[in-house]
C-alpha cells in the first residue's frame, strides 16, 4: 500500500505559506502500515488540479487531497476530481439543509454560493465537518483493474485532522490489511556524506526490505532506516540488525539513534557528574546556547564568556596579551589559551575554547575564512583542532560549533 498527498491552493507555491498537513497525515498514514510515496503541490487550477489527480490515481493506493473546498471560485478540488474519474458531481439535498442549519446556528445568512460545497462526487460518501463548512469526502474507485481509496479533506489543520482522525483512519484500518513500519535513526559527527556512504553503502545494499536515506547538515550525517512487514516484530527485527551493522562499521562516529550532539554531551557530563564552561570568539556564544538548549543543563554548565576582542579575551579568560601579539587571535595557541583560561577562571572540569574567521571577511591567504581552531582542557591536558569549514557565516559557526561538541563527547568517552 502506497499514497499519495496532494497539496492544493496557488498560496503554497509562494515562499509565504508551508504545508503543514501533509506532516500530520503522514505520521497517521505511517502508524497504520502505509508508506506515503509521493507529495504533490498543484494551484487553484482545475486542468492542472485534474492532471495531477489522473497521475496520482494511477500510482498510488491512497490519495488524499486536500484544500479547495471552499464556496469560492477557485476552489476547484470536487470539480476536478470528478474530472479525472470520469463522474458526475451531483448536489446533495441533505447536505445542503445542514448547511443552512449551520450558518442558522450561527445568526448568519448563507451566501448561495456556499451551496456548491454540497457538491459530491458520484459514488462518494460524504464527510461532516463539525469545526467548518466545508464537508470532505471519501470514495472508492477502481482505476487499471485496482481500487482506490480517495479522500477529500479541507485544508484549514482544524478541520482536517480531526476529520481524518474520525473518519478516514477508521475507514482504512476496515479495508486495508495489517502493516508495521519500523524506523531507526543513526546520527554521526564531524565526518563525510560520501566517506559515510562509502562504509557503509555494501551493508545496506545487501540488507533486503530495508529502505536507507543518508542526509547531510550542519556536520552531521544521519542514517534513516525504514522497513515494513505484516508483523511489528518481523519489522523491527529487520530494521534493527541492519542499524547494529551499520554501528559496528562506523564505531564511535555515531553518537546517538535519535538525540542530538548537545543531548548527549549533557548526558556524558552528568554521567561524569563533570561541569563545563566555554570561551567563544567567532561562535559568538552559539556553543554556549547549543550547551544549554536541554533541560537541566544548569546542572553541568557553569557559564562562559564571548571573547571578540582581545582584551576581553585577556580579562576574561586570562590569555596573555603577548601571546596573541605572536601567534595572532586565530591561532592554536590562543584557543588553547582561551580553553584553559576560562576552566581556570570558573572551576569547571572542562574548559573550551573557539576561535576561528567566520567571514564574509576578516580572511587572509595565511588565515582564510573558515578557518577555525578548537581547544578542549581538562585534567589530561589540552586538545586542539584546527579545521577549515566552507560556506557562509552561518553554516561556518554552525560547523564549528558542531565540531567542538564532538571533541567534548570524545573526550568525556575516553575519561
Amino acid at each position: 500500500m502506497f499514497a499519495e498527498i496532494v497539496a492544493i491552493g496557488s498560496e503554497l507555491l509562494t515562499p509565504n505559506f508551508q504545508d503543514t498537513n501533509s506532516l500530520y497525515l503522514t505520521d497517521k498514514l505511517n502508524s497504520i502500515g502505509v508508506q506515503v510515496a509521493f507529495k504533490t503541490v498543484v494551484g487553484d487550477h482545475r486542468q492542472q488540479i485534474a492532471d495531477v489527480a489522473r497521475a496520482a490515481l494511477r500510482r498510488a493506493d491512497i490519495v488524499i487531497f486536500m484544500g479547495g473546498l471552499g464556496p469560492t471560485e477557485d476552489d476547484l478540488t470536487r470539480e476536478a476530481v470528478a474530472d479525472a474519474l470520469g463522474r458526475e458531481l451531483n448536489r446533495d439535498p441533505q447536505l445542503i439543509t445542514e448547511l443552512y442549519t449551520m450558518f442558522a446556528a450561527r445568526r448568519r445568512r448563507m451566501p448561495p454560493n456556499n451551496e456548491k460545497q454540497a457538491d459530491l462526487i458520484e459514488g462518494a460518501v460524504a464527510l461532516r465537518n463539525q469545526l467548518g463548512t466545508a464537508p470532505g469526502q471519501w470514495l472508492e474507485a477502481a482505476v487499471e483493474g485496482r481500487n482506490r481509496y480517495v479522500m477529500l479533506l479541507p485544508g484549514p489543520p482544524y478541520e482536517i485532522r480531526p476529520m481524518f482522525d474520525e473518519q478516514c483512519l477508521p475507514r482504512l484500518r476496515e479495508r486495508i490489511p495489517s502493516q508495521y513500519i519500523a524506523r531507526r535513526v543513526l546520527r554521526i559527527a564531524m565526518i563525510g556524506e560520501s566517506d559515510v556512504d562509502a562504509r557503509v553503502a555494501p551493508i545496506y545494499k545487501a540488507a533486503e526490505g530495508v529502505d536507507t536515506t543518508i542526509l547531510s547538515s550542519g556536520g552531521e550525517i544521519s542514517l534513516h532506516l525504514s522497513t515494513r512487514a505484516s508483523s511489528q516484530d518481523e519489522a523491527e527485527s529487520r530494521v534493527e540488525d541492519l542499524a547494529v551493522k551499520l554501528e559496528d562499521e562506523l564505531g564511535d562516529h555515531v553518537f546517538s539513534r535519535g538525540e542530538s550532539l548537545e543531548q548527549i554531551v549533557g548526558y556524558y557530563l552528568q554521567l561524569k557528574n563533570a561541569t563545563i564552561a566555554v570561551s567563544e570568539s567567532c561562535t559568538g556564544g552559539l556553543l554556549g546556547a547549543r550547551l544549554t538548549s536541554p533541560p537541566g543543563s544548569s546542572r553541568y554548565f557553569l557559564g562562559g564568556a564571548i571573547v571578540y576582542s582581545d582584551d576581553l579575551k585577556t580579562l576574561f579568560a586570562n590569555v596573555p596579551p603577548l601571546l596573541i601579539a605572536q601567534h595572532g587571535a586565530v591561532s592554536e595557541e590562543v584557543a588553547g589559551a582561551l580553553a584553559e583560561g576560562v576552566r581556570d577562571e570558573t572551576g569547571a572540569t572542562i574548559g573550551v575554547g573557539i576561535t576561528g574567521i567566520a567571514g564574509p571577511t576578516g580572511g587572509t591567504p595565511e588565515k582564510p575564512v573558515g578557518l577555525v581552531f578548537h581547544a578542549v582542557a581538562d585534567d589530561q591536558g589540552t586538545e586542539v583542532v584546527e579545521r577549515r569549514f566552507p560556506g557562509d557565516r552561518e553554516r561556518i559557526r554552525r560547523f564549528a560549533t558542531q565540531q567542538a561538541l564532538d571533541m567534548i563527547r570524545r573526550r568525556l568517552m575516553k575519561t
